[in-house]
């Protein structure tokens, strides 16, 4: 049973993940005046699909939640209507399209730092391991070396 729960566990963060990245690529894009035409988490057939927008983006949960993808309209792919072309990822300035590339993992990275500091601010400062020795077997090489329990290591020589 141990194995599906680990299963299970893996999707959610891999899904959690894969979300984050994605809305970087997502919010970046639409900031920048892109139309995104598909928002998926996984991959392969959808099982859930909402439409949003004024721009009719699809939300998709789909099958296989190894990944996901932002589409945006983009001319390589077929024709794209004449009032459409000012929102194409192909039509839009290269520093525009490198910074909605570079919005997944810089997302990924902040949410990395915001969870850290959501569990350090929880948690508290969690005191550092010091090197004291446990238990001393009577007549080992710990006890003969003089030994006891509860001695600090302050050096190694």
């Amino acid at each position: 049973m141990t194995i599906g729960w680990d299963l299970l566990w893996f999707i959610v963060a891999v899904s959690l993940l894969v979300t984050v990245h994605e809305y970087g690529h997502y919010w970046v894009a639409r900031r920048f005046g892109f139309k995104v035409l598909r928002f998926s988490i996984g991959f392969g057939k959808p099982l859930f699909k909402r439409v949003y927008g004024e721009d009719k983006t699809e939300f998709v949960i789909a099958a296989i939640p190894l990944g996901g993808y932002v589409k945006m309209l983009d001319e390589r792919e077929g024709p794209v209507a004449p009032a459409g072309l000012a929102r194409s990822f192909t039509r839009k300035p290269p520093w525009q399209r490198i910074l909605v590339l570079l919005a997944g993992p810089a997302f990924n990275i902040i949410f990395a730092i915001l969870v850290l500091w959501g569990m350090l601010w929880n948690q508290g400062v969690i005191q550092e391991v010091r090197p004291v020795v446990g238990d001393v077997v009577v007549a080992s090489v710990a006890d003969r070396a003089g030994l006891r329990s509860g001695d600090e290591v302050l050096s190694i020589d």
